[in-house]
């Protein structure tokens, strides 16, 4: 089943973007659909955007502080809700991720915010970080992050949480936290079921950065894109998604979080349940009547 056209398309020459079916800005907001910003010209007011398309695409955006999109522990918080609330809305079936601009995803956690922290402090700063990463690692549908210019420490961590990775060829990626005196914490430990425990320590010991074309060639990206066909590609991506059946895709998202902490005896196990449970929502009658159908008239 092919899905709708985005109304908010892709910022390239021959594909302008249009105005898009719902503009949210969170729960809370109580401004006219008409006066919120899209998210790729979010009011400096506006540090988190959210936009869903008619096919059921949910564009977020977020301007942190500086040009590399750094955040502080209240725009982590701002995150985080806008992320559940988006998960609470079953029209949701997949969710892009970008940061503001074209020079990070999230270049890092705030170090002027850090550096002021105290030992009973920053378990309180850390453990936001945490909430935020399990927002997105939780999200019921699947979420792709976009990947353009850095990404390092927490910015990294986040968009490990997310389950595809799209990046420009220009991207950087690293945990440069030894360097300034702090461990890589938290979802870095998510590094090594990633890349492996040899690259992860080269990136985890050495603070160094690497570019998109060893990310890709080490399994830490997905795909790797010119900077000029990013936008296109990571549309394409999604539209694919939202055009299956959302609730396997929510199902199949919540076996592989579950994989991650069973045996692997539980979790052949346990499918078999699954399996039986995906012929209830009806979507494997209709997306097999349809391959079927196709198959029959070629």
């Amino acid at each position: 089943m092919q899905s709708k056209e985005p109304l908010v398309k892709m910022q390239t020459p021959e594909n302008q973007p249009d105005q898009p079916l719902f503009s949210h800005d969170g729960p809370s907001d109580a401004a006219a659909e008409s006066d919120r910003p899209t998210p790729w010209a979010p009011a400096l007011s506006d540090p988190v955007s959210v936009v869903i398309d008619q096919g059921g695409i949910a564009l977020l955006s977020v301007r942190g502080n500086g040009n590399l999109n750094i955040i502080d522990t209240s725009l982590m918080r701002q995150i985080s809700t806008k992320v559940n609330w988006l998960a609470s809305l079953a029209e949701v079936k997949v969710l892009l991720f970008r940061g503001h601009g074209e020079r990070a995803l999230i270049g890092g956690a705030d170090i002027h915010e850090m550096q002021k922290l105290s030992p009973q402090t920053a378990s309180i700063f850390i453990s936001h970080l945490r909430d935020l990463c399990d927002a997105f690692y939780h999200f019921p549908a699947p979420v792709i992050a976009r990947l353009s210019g850095y990404c390092l420490g927490g910015g990294l961590e986040v968009a490990m949480a997310c389950d595809l990775r799209i990046a420009s060829r220009d991207a950087k990626l690293g945990m440069p936290e030894v360097k300034v005196g702090i461990p890589s914490v938290i979802h870095a430990s998510l590094l090594p079921r990633l890349i492996g425990q040899s690259r992860s320590s080269w990136m985890l010991l050495s603070g160094e950065l690497i570019d998109a074309d060893t990310a890709l060639n080490w399994g830490l990206v997905h795909e790797v894109y010119p900077p000029e066909q990013l936008e296109a590609m990571i549309w394409s991506r999604a539209r694919s998604l939202a055009s299956m059946g959302p609730a396997v895709l929510r199902q199949q998202k919540r076996m592989m979080r579950s994989w991650q902490e069973q045996p692997l005896r539980t979790a052949i196990e346990e499918s078999i349940g699954e399996f039986a449970k995906a012929y209830a929502s009806g979507e494997p009658q209709h997306y097999m009547n349809q391959f079927l159908n196709r198959k029959r008239n070629r």
